[in-house]
Order: structure tokens, then sequence, then C-alpha cells
């Protein structure tokens, strides 16, 4: 009996147990959470984002380029829509009744309980209408965010420009976006994302059967606050970034700018551009379309994808290393008398400079120079093919440490690195039988050997500095306090000493401001400017007229790179508007060249863009005079027309071992 009685109270126990358990859980729902009345009231509870203000971008003086403006997208929750005069929102909103159905269509499949946007970036005007019969609209709601909008319309391709997300952002950013947000898809904005996008804001708002807000439940408690993105100050200097563009203005080329103690990016030019404020609210896919048609390729970003071969401009980081090496020094001449000969081949100079030294050969851009000191360096161990295959090897290692043929791990997407052979590589082409013969044009910056324009920029800036740079960067300061990565803080070394470096800075002075020189139209008044031009071969057309330089000589403050294809010689265009951006940034004033008295507006005017591929002629329907055709085929010269191919853009650049530089 006993044991019966307490398996009895153990039951009992058991139940009150139980019991407990669940007032308690009662107690829990009803009364010390709201979670459960929140999901069950779904329909009249509703969550609204509020999203932040995206994060100011400034230049380097606190000049705006990319802020805000508002605007609003009209929302739908299809499981709440009501009978309604759809005619009147269609009107208020710009759309015709096939267009909503379809979105409403569109709407349902994606969810019936979800809200999603039903049409985006509404404007100020619009937004007052729809407030007024909002209460009308069941199932409709608006949502505020902020669009860019871009003051000056400058640095379109280093700004960059929103879009909406992907499936892929999705993925990528693990539920913070949902369809319908905008994120950065290039330059800056895409960059630094995360940093100016900011936190998004949540309200829980109650709605009664009327649609008609009651205000927000629980006073709010459970809402959130929008946090604004951080304010990017960028190391740009809107000054010289506007003047350049207005420079490339119909040119193709690119202008980078940076300040060698410090890697900072002073002008990012990008050209042909475009205004940025295109790429922004409800024409951006047909602005993006027009943009994208352009046939000399806006979307590029040619400081850092342009390739290009450096030309003569790699005279000088090939004078570095002949130094170092002690193959030469300053005093060492070879006679020139107008060509090199290579064993069986004749490469060309522009000029005759008879005995020619290292300061003479930079200031004149003699190749005969450079191709004797690049013979050196290449039989300094011996005339054997291995042997000048292994100096070849240790060579290009040596340049690269200048930054060519890697990225420079700027702070920016999209950076190429493109060719820079290496002994294995000219191997697969030539077998064991190479020399130095066999690529004589690397020495003057030709053939198997392409750069960005950035990277021409750094190798200047390396100059300026004597044997080091500090990572090219386009950002200054985060928010309120907060630093940079310490990586573009850091100097990284080329294992060049400093001694070596004057008498290549002296001919490089020289090449400016001497009547000899090969750059006096980038002279500039009371302000000593360092410069090499170079005259890059183009199949397609004109050459490519190219000038890197730093001023002023002590105490750098500046260090440039421009390119303008089809420009023709360095000095002709890319020395003097390299001058002009130059002089700009060093004295905010703008005066005549010294030499010619060209004015800024004869630069500006120029209009040097590739002539458009002529359309194909149609081909007659009627038969062609069989006579007439076999005599056009016998006037015609024999082989082959010659197809250009432009070294834009490639990625391995085939060998031109005939391939001659102009200064």
């Amino acid at each position: 009996m006993d044991q019966l009685f307490n398996r009895k109270y153990i039951i009992q126990g058991l139940f009150v147990l139980l019991a407990l358990i669940l007032l308690g859980k009662l107690f829990y729902i009803q009364i010390a959470t709201d979670k459960y009345f929140v999901n069950a009231n779904s329909n009249a509870l509703r969550k609204i984002y509020v999203y932040p203000a995206r994060g100011v971008i400034l230049d380097r003086n606190n000049k705006v380029l990319a802020q805000n403006q508002p605007t609003y997208d009209l929302l739908v929750t299809p499981k709440l829509v009501k009978p309604f005069d759809t005619l009147s929102l269609c009107q208020i909103i710009g759309v015709d009744m096939p267009t909503f159905r379809e979105k409403l269509r569109k709407a349902t499949v994606r969810s019936r309980y979800q809200a999603s946007i039903f049409q985006k970036l509404l404007s100020v005007q619009t937004y007052a209408a729809l407030q007024e019969k909002m209460a009308n609209y069941q199932g409709f709601d608006v949502q505020k965010r902020t669009i860019r909008y871009y003051p000056d319309s400058i640095a379109s391709q280093f700004l960059g420009y929103m879009r909406e997300v992907t499936q892929t952002d999705l993925e990528k950013y693990e539920g913070y976006y949902k369809s319908g947000d905008y994120i950065g898809k290039a330059g800056i904005e895409k960059e630094y994302e995360v940093d100016l996008r900011g936190t998004k804001g949540v309200t829980h708002m109650l709605y009664n059967a009327r649609n008609v807000a009651q205000g927000r439940y629980a006073d709010g408690k459970l809402d959130s606050m929008a946090i604004s993105g951080d304010q990017l100050t960028s190391t740009i200097d809107s000054r010289i970034q506007k003047l350049g563009e207005e420079l490339l203005a119909n040119k193709v080329g690119s202008v980078v700018a940076i300040e060698p103690n410090t890697g900072e990016i002073l002008a990012f030019v990008s050209s042909p551009g475009y205004d940025p404020n295109k790429l922004v609210g409800s024409n951006f896919s047909n602005n993006y379309r027009d943009i994208f048609a352009n046939p000399n390729r806006a979307f590029v970003v040619r400081p850092i994808q342009g390739g290009y071969s450096p030309g003569s401009a790699f005279k000088p980081l090939d004078a570095l290393i002949a130094l170092s090496e002690g193959v030469v020094d300053p005093n060492t001449t070879f006679n020139c008398p107008g060509y090199y000969i290579a064993g069986n081949r004749r490469f060309k100079c522009e000029h005759v400079d008879g005995n020619t030294a290292l300061r003479w050969g930079i200031s004149r851009s003699c190749n005969t120079y450079f191709y004797n000191i690049f013979a050196k360096m290449m039989t300094k161990n011996g005339f054997s093919n291995t042997k000048q295959q292994a100096a070849y090897e240790a060579w290009q290692n040596k340049v690269r440490k200048f930054g060519i043929g890697d990225t420079l791990g700027i702070d920016f997407p999209g950076e190429k690195a493109y060719k820079l052979y290496r002994a294995k590589d000219y191997s697969k082409i030539y077998g064991k039988y190479w020399g130095n013969t066999t690529i004589m044009s690397v020495a003057i910056g030709q053939g198997e050997i392409s750069t960005t324009p950035l990277q021409m920029a750094n190798i200047m800036a390396i100059i300026a500095n004597k044997g080091y740079y500090i990572k090219p960067h386009v950002v200054k300061a985060i928010g309120s306090g907060r630093k940079i990565d310490p990586k573009y803080k850091e100097k990284h070394y080329v294992g060049i000493d400093a001694k070596y470096f004057d008498p290549v800075i002296d001919g490089m002075q020289d090449a400016v401001n001497t009547a000899t020189g090969t750059a006096t139209e980038s002279r500039l008044r009371d302000i000593i400017m360092c410069g090499k031009t170079g005259t890059v071969q183009n199949s397609r057309g004109k050459n490519h007229s190219v000038f890197i330089g730093f001023a002023p000589r002590d105490n750098p403050k500046i260090a440039i790179a421009v390119i303008i294809e089809n420009g023709g010689y360095g000095g002709s265009y890319a020395a003097p508007i390299a001058s002009f951006i130059t002089e700009k940034y060093l004295t905010d004033s703008l005066s005549g060249r010294l030499i010619n008295g060209a004015t800024l507006q004869k630069y500006k005017d120029a209009n040097l863009l590739p002539v458009p591929k002529t359309i194909k002629p149609i081909k007659p329907t009627s038969k062609t005079d069989s006579l007439k055709a076999d005599s056009i085929k016998k006037a015609a010269p024999k082989g082959k027309t010659n197809v250009a191919v432009n070294n834009f853009n490639k990625e391995a650049i085939k060998p031109k071992n005939n391939a001659t530089a102009k200064q």
C-alpha cells in the first residue's frame, strides 16, 4: 500500500510541475516578452527599415566629391493589397496599367507576405503627392533612402558607382542586404563599401485595418536607429583632378600623380570619362548602355588597367641598375653614329649624338647609349647564352623591385600587373639559344615589357625619394580618428644605393631645363622639374606620347606620369600637360609655356581621339565584272593587308625586337 501511495503522489507531483511549466511559459509569452505577439500580429505590425546616409567622400582639402540626396521607394506586400483605385496610383508614380500588373505579379512571385520594392527612386515631389493618398492604397508603403550626388561631376572612374545588389552580393554579405538594396560596384564606392554603407535602422510600426499608421509598437523600445556611414577623406586633390580631366578632353589616356614621401595619389585621371551623375537614379540602365557603347571604353580605369610599353621613360630605371652593377659610371661614354649594331641587326637612334655619357644620354634620350649599357649588363659575366640568360634573370628581378611585373597593391579594385618576361618565358619562345641581341628592345622600354600609368608614376616617386616608395593609396582617413591600413605607411626599398640617383636625376633635369633636352615644353618658371619623355609605338596609328617626372628637384612634392594615346612624341603633348598639372599643384596658378608660349587652352582644345573605323561597304547584289576584278587583283600588292593591333590592355605582348623608341 505504501508503495502505491508513494506512486500516486509522484504522479500528482509531475502533473503539478507540468502545470507550473505551462503557466510559466504562458506568463513569458503574454507578459515578459512580446516576440510572439509581434509574430502573431504580423499583418498589423511591420518592420520598416531605415536606411542610413552613406558616408560622404571628400578630397584631401575637404572638398566634397560625393554626397547624398533623398529619394523614396514604394513597397508592396501582396497579401495585404485590397481593391483600390489603381489608375490613381499609376498616375502618381508614372506607370501604365500593364506595367502595374506585371510589377504586382513579380512581387507576388517573390513573396506574398514580405514587402518588396514596387517602384524605386521616387522623387521628393512624387513622394509628397503619394503621401496625401497613401491611406487609400492598402498593402503599399514608402521607405526613405538616399542616393549619390557628385557636385563637381569629376573623377567618375575614381569614385565608381552604385547598383542594385545581386544574388552574389546577398550571399557574400550574409544577410545585411536584401533585394532592392544598393551597393558600391566600382571605384572607391566598391573598395570601401563596408565603411561607407553605415548600419540600417529598424522601426516597428503598427497599422490598423485601413492601412493607417497607429504609431510605434511598445513606444519604440524595439526600434534601432540608423547609423550613418563613415566619412572618407581621399588623397585626391580636386583642383588638379579637374584640370587633368579638362586637359585630356577628346583624348584617350591617363594622368597619375603621387606625393612621393607618402604614396598618396594626388590625381587619378582616366580618359575618356563620363559624368558620374549619369549613373544615379532611374536612368541608370540607359546611361550605362550609352557609356559602355563608347568605342574608346570609358569604363576602363586606365591608371591601373591600361597596359602600355613605357618606351624611353624606362631609361632612367635601366641607367640606375647599370650604375649599381658597376658596368658603367657617369663618365662612361659610347659613340652614337645614329644607330646600334647587334649581331646582324641594326637598331635606329633618332639622332647622331657622337660620344655620349650618362647625363647627355638621358637628356637626349639616346637609344644607342642604352643599347650599349644593356649589352654590357647582359654580358658582364660572359658571352655564352647560358651566362647571358642568367644575367637577364638577375636584371629583371631588379626591375621588379621598382613595381613592374606585379601589382602595387593600391586600395582600389581591378589593378592589373601586366607582363615582364622572365628568362624562362624567352626560353619557351626561342629555346636555348637567345641572348641580349635577341631581346634588345627591352633596353629602351619596348618589346616584352608593359606597365600601367600608376607603375610609371611610382617609378618617378622612387627616383624622387632616391631609393624607396610607399604603396600608392587613395584614402587618407576613414571616419573620425580611424587610421588607414599600416601597410600604406611602410617604405619599400629597391636595393639601389642613394648615391646612384643623382647622376640620373641630373640627366632628367637637363631633359626639361636645357635647350637640347627632349622635354623642354614642360619647363616651369622658378621650379626645377626633372623628367623623361617617351614615344611608344602604336601599330594602330600615331604613337603614344609619354612623360614621367617629378618636381621640384629638391624635396619633391609631386611625381607624375602622363600618357596620351596617339599624341606622337613625348614632348608634344604629355610633357606640357604634365607641367600644367604640376604647376597648378605647386603654385595654385597657371602660366603659358616658356619655350613656345603655348597656352593651357591649346592643349584643352586638342582633339586626338582615334578616327573610328569606316563601315564596310555593302556587297553589291549584281555580279562583279570578272575582267575588272582580275585587273584589280593583279594591281594589288602581294601579301596581307597590315591589320593593326593595339598594345593597349594586352596581358601578353608578342616580341617586337626590332622596335625602336623615340624620345
